[in-house]
C-alpha cells in the first residue's frame, strides 16, 4: 500500500494528536513537522522523524502529499492557509465561522494557482457538524436548524484569549442554556440569539502587575468570540489552573426539528451529539480523514479550496467501495 505522506503545521494540541492519529491510520506516514519555535526544542514521539523550521516546508513539497494545518484561527490560518496552499495539498479546522468565506476565497486562489486540494474547516464544528445541518436542512426544508456547543473547552475561543495582553494562560468554557434546548425540543422552534443559546465561562491567569480590568474588558468585547454572549471571566492562580483546567473536553448538539404532510401534522427531530473527552485528539482523526479526502482528489486532477460539504464521503474512508457497501449501506 502506498503511504499518503503527512506533514504536519504547529505542534501544540492539535499538532500532537494529529502526530498520534497519524499513526492509527495504516495508509499514513508522518513525515515532518514544521513549526515557528526552535525545532531542537520539540521532541516528537515518531522515530526517525524530522522536526523543522516552519520556512523548511518549502523545500519539502515533493515530499509531502498532504499537510494538516495545526494553527490558531485567529491570526495563525489566515496568514498561513493561504501560504500553504500555494505548495501543498492542505487540510485544516479553521473555526471562525464568520470569516470562513473570505478564509475560503484566500485559499480557493492560491490553491488553484498551485493545483493543489486544500479542505477548509474540516473539525467538528465546523466539519461534522456542518454535513448534519445541510443532511437536515435538505431533508426537512420545512424546518429550523440549531446547534449547541459544550459543555466543554473550545481550544479557539481560548488562543483567542490567550492572546489578549496581559494573559499568561487561560481556559473557555463554552456552556450551553438548557431552557433553549428544552424549547427547541419541545417543538417551539424559538428564534434564539446567540446569547440566549449559550454563555462563555473564561479562566485566566494574567501575568504579574497586568491590568485585570482592561483584559476582562478586552475578552468580553473581542467581536465574533465573545461580544455576542453573556461571557464571566474569573482570574485565578497558576496553580488552580493546573489543578482544575488541565483537561481538554468537548462535544456538542445539532437538533433540527421539521414538519410534513399536507397541513404539516407530522412532526420529526433530528437529533446529533458528540461527548469528547479530548477534543485535539477527535478534532486530528477529523482532519487525518479529510486529508485521506484531499490526497484522493487531487490524484484525480481535482484542484482548489473545498469545505467538507463538497466531499463525498467515500473519500474519507481507507475501505474498498465493496466494502463500503456491504458493511456500512
Amino acid at each position: 500500500m502506498k503511504k499518503i505522506r503527512i506533514g504536519i503545521i504547529g505542534y501544540g494540541n492539535i499538532g500532537r494528536s494529529v502526530e498520534l492519529g497519524v499513526r492509527q491510520n495504516k495508509d499514513m506516514e508522518l513525515v515532518g513537522v514544521f513549526t515557528r519555535r526552535d525545532p531542537s526544542t520539540i521532541k516528537i514521539i515518531t522515530k526517525d522523524v524530522s522536526v523543522y523550521h516552519i520556512d523548511h516546508a518549502q523545500n519539502m513539497t515533493e515530499q509531502i502529499d498532504v499537510m494538516v494545518q495545526c494553527g490558531g484561527s485567529m491570526s495563525d490560518m489566515p496568514v498561513l492557509g493561504p501560504l500553504f496552499a500555494g505548495m501543498f495539498n492542505t487540510v485544516d479546522g479553521f473555526d471562525n465561522h464568520a470569516k470562513i468565506p473570505d478564509y475560503y476565497d484566500a485559499v480557493n486562489k492560491k490553491a488553484l494557482e498551485a493545483g493543489k486540494v486544500c479542505i477548509i474547516s474540516g473539525g467538528w464544528d465546523p466539519g461534522m457538524f456542518s454535513l448534519i445541518r445541510l443532511y437536515a436542512d435538505a431533508i426537512l426544508p420545512e424546518g429550523k436548524t440549531y446547534t449547541f456547543w459544550g459543555k466543554g473547552i473550545s481550544q479557539g475561543h481560548s488562543d483567542a484569549v490567550r492572546r489578549v495582553k496581559g494573559v499568561k494562560n487561560a481556559k473557555q468554557y463554552t456552556i450551553p442554556l438548557e431552557s433553549a434546548i428544552t424549547a427547541v425540543k419541545r417543538g417551539d422552534m424559538p428564534e434564539l440569539t446567540p446569547r440566549e443559546k449559550h454563555k462563555r465561562v473564561c479562566y485566566v491567569v494574567a501575568e504579574e502587575g497586568a491590568d485585570k480590568i482592561q483584559i476582562e474588558h478586552d475578552i468580553k468585547t473581542m467581536p465574533n468570540y465573545f461580544a455576542d454572549y453573556d461571557t464571566e471571566v474569573y482570574f485565578i492562580t497558576e496553580e488552580e489552573f493546573a489543578k482544575n483546567h488541565n483537561g481538554l473536553p468537548h462535544g456538542g448538539l445539532v437538533l433540527h426539528y421539521g414538519k410534513t404532510g399536507l397541513n404539516k401534522e407530522h412532526n420529526h427531530t433530528i437529533e446529533f451529539k458528540l461527548d469528547l473527552s479530548s477534543n485535539p485528539d477527535f478534532t486530528a482523526h477529523v482532519l487525518l480523514a479529510f486529508a485521506r479526502a484531499a490526497y484522493r482528489l487531487n490524484q484525480e486532477g481535482v484542484s482548489g479550496a473545498k469545505t467538507v460539504v463538497d466531499i463525498a464521503p467515500a473519500y474519507l474512508s481507507i475501505r474498498t467501495g465493496e466494502e463500503l457497501r456491504k458493511y456500512f449501506i
